[in-house]
């Protein structure tokens, strides 16, 4: 398990545990970020990243993806 800053751009990898307080968990949820889901990055630049989570890309900052575990 890494957290997602650590994965491979455009390589398909599976949501394996998501941490941080309570609201950011469902911050994250209602984004998309579910345990066993599929999220693949697009691109990232100084740690902040664009990612396909869903169908949907969205953009989360370092705190974030350092919490979404692959």
């Amino acid at each position: 398990m890494l957290p997602l800053t650590m994965a491979s751009q455009g390589e398909p990898m599976t949501i394996k545990k998501i941490g941080g307080k309570q609201e950011t968990k469902k911050f994250l949820e209602t984004l998309g970020f579910v345990v066993g889901g599929t999220v693949t990055v697009v691109s990232e630049i100084n740690g902040n990243m664009i990612v396909n989570v869903k169908d949907s890309r969205v953009a989360i900052g370092k705190d974030m993806a350092n919490k979404i575990m692959v």
